[in-house]
């Protein structure tokens, strides 16, 4: 069992009445596998009781793909209204609304960034948009620019062959946070594969305002085992350093491949030989300093 603080670094609340259009309608086929068991209110006391044993203090919630985010972002304010823990919100970057919706989002208390998922692959299975490079149009870029003097970090979600653009990215906006969401999602354990994303992982990490969220391995590797996640993790871990990596659990997502305990028991296991100030890091220390809690 877990000897120290845990900060979760991403999971998730939701209210189906609220409108979630992936969890809607006829189950599809997607990488995610079935996600049947997910299509019911998931709430703090579902988290609370899912994280039962885990010593978390805090957690970082990021929106779960709302067809009303500021509404989501709002009723999250309240739920976490008195807490330690804070949240990432959804933002369309290439909305014309969006200015209007970042200003609103300013003055949530707990809110510390946007995400909009970038995922693109031209197999339906995989892809969340309809194009590639969005990251590099420039009404996506101006909607961007707009965050830093807001304060707001950047969570990405991108997969490995869109890594390359992420460092463009961070390039063009060294003053901006940007969170490398699930370790860019590495979709195959072909050796050639990872090696590959690892290139392209370690050249985004010299880019000093990118993190990297150690999290959603069961995603993409839906009978994972301690062996079979401890490359990537170490991977992520040797290319951004302990300051700038954090464990999440992607709950209740990564609930359809591990229960939690036996999930942050992985984590514990992979990193059992690094010190106790650098556990603590990955625990928790790079969250709390990367999302201001």
């Amino acid at each position: 069992m877990l000897d120290l603080p845990v900060v979760d670094a991403h999971h998730h609340l939701y209210r189906l009445a609220d409108g979630y259009p992936w969890l809607s309608g006829p189950p599809q086929p997607r990488y995610h596998g079935d996600d049947t068991r997910l299509r019911r209110d998931y709430l703090m006391e579902d988290y609370r009781a899912d994280c039962a044993g885990i010593p978390v203090i805090a957690s970082v919630v990021v929106e779960n793909g709302a067809a009303r985010p500021l509404q989501e972002a709002q009723w999250i304010d309240g739920v976490l209204s008195g807490c330690p823990s804070v949240q990432v919100a959804k933002a369309d970057l290439l909305d014309g609304g969006v200015p209007a919706v970042l200003e609103r989002y300013a003055q949530l208390p707990t809110l510390r960034g946007v995400r909009d998922i970038l995922n693109w692959n031209p197999d339906p299975y995989y892809t969340h948009r309809d194009r590639d490079a969005i990251m590099d149009e420039p009404v996506w870029r101006d909607n961007f620019a707009r965050l830093e003097p807001l304060g707001m970090s950047f969570d990405l979600q991108v997969f490995p062959e869109q890594l390359p653009g992420a460092a463009r990215l961070a390039d063009a906006f060294p003053s901006t946070r940007i969170i490398l969401d699930h370790l860019g999602m590495p979709t195959d354990r072909d050796a050639q594969y990872l090696r590959r994303w690892g290139e392209a992982l370690r050249e985004l990490a010299r880019r000093e305002n990118v993190f990297v969220k150690l999290s959603a391995l069961g995603t993409t590797d839906h009978h994972w085992t301690k062996s079979s996640i401890r490359g990537p993790i170490l991977t992520a871990i040797d290319a951004f350093g302990v300051e700038r990596a954090m464990f999440a659990s992607n709950f209740p997502v990564d609930s359809l491949y591990s229960d939690m305990p036996t999930l942050y028991s992985a984590f514990d296991a992979t990193v059992a030989d690094f010190t106790r100030e650098e556990r603590c890091r990955l625990f928790a220390g790079t969250a709390i300093e990367v999302y201001r809690m």
